[in-house]
């Protein structure tokens, strides 16, 4: 799990940023870049090793994505990890799909989702029926999807999932429990 720079500095610096002081953002740059990237490392650590796209261009798209966003209150770290987790999962989603439409039915992206996070044996996972499960579950429980989303993809504690979703800790837990049973059950049917 990566370990995020202090919460009141970010925070501060996201308000400003918020309010318009466009010259914090120079201040701000380098600590949540840092903190970007560490989590990229670790998800594309995850992937196949000739994958086409790096963490540093993952890092790069998501945070151009998440400062051209205004109108967004960033009210904490938290909410702007949580942000950049979605973002995240949607750029590596999109690369996927091109991939794939590339390729003609070819062979779609894999990762591998370790023990950690659906408790299963170390299994090559395509991305894409992974976003699909994510999506169905989000049918089924919204508030689940966006725990595995910001835990897996963002790298959120369950502290900072909490706080982004104004709901307990525990709250937070006992759904990540449940949202990992059923990914496991549905991720099993896959060949």
């Amino acid at each position: 799990m990566a370990t995020l720079a202090p919460d009141n500095s970010i925070t501060a610096m996201l308000v400003q940023l918020s309010a318009g002081n466009r010259e914090v953002e120079a201040q701000l740059i380098p600590q949540v870049y840092s903190e970007l990237r560490r989590l990229a490392d670790r998800y594309m650590r995850q992937e196949r090793g000739n994958h086409t796209l790096q963490p540093t261009a993952l890092v790069n798209e998501a945070y151009a994505l998440l400062v051209q966003q205004p109108q967004v209150p960033w009210q904490s770290r938290a909410l702007f990890f949580a942000t950049a987790s979605r973002l995240m999962r949607n750029i590596l989603v999109d690369h996927a799909r091109k991939r794939y439409a590339a390729k003609r039915g070819g062979v779609q992206r894999q990762i591998t989702l370790s023990e950690a996070v659906l408790q299963a044996e170390n299994r090559t996972i395509d991305v894409l029926v992974l976003n699909e499960a994510l999506d169905r579950l989000a049918q089924l429980d919204l508030r689940q999807a966006r725990i595995v989303e910001h835990h897996f993809f963002g790298g959120l504690t369950f502290d900072e999932i909490a706080e982004v979703l104004s709901i307990s800790e525990r709250t937070v837990k006992r759904d990540w429990s449940m949202a990992r049973a059923w990914l496991k059950g549905e991720l099993s049917k896959q060949p």
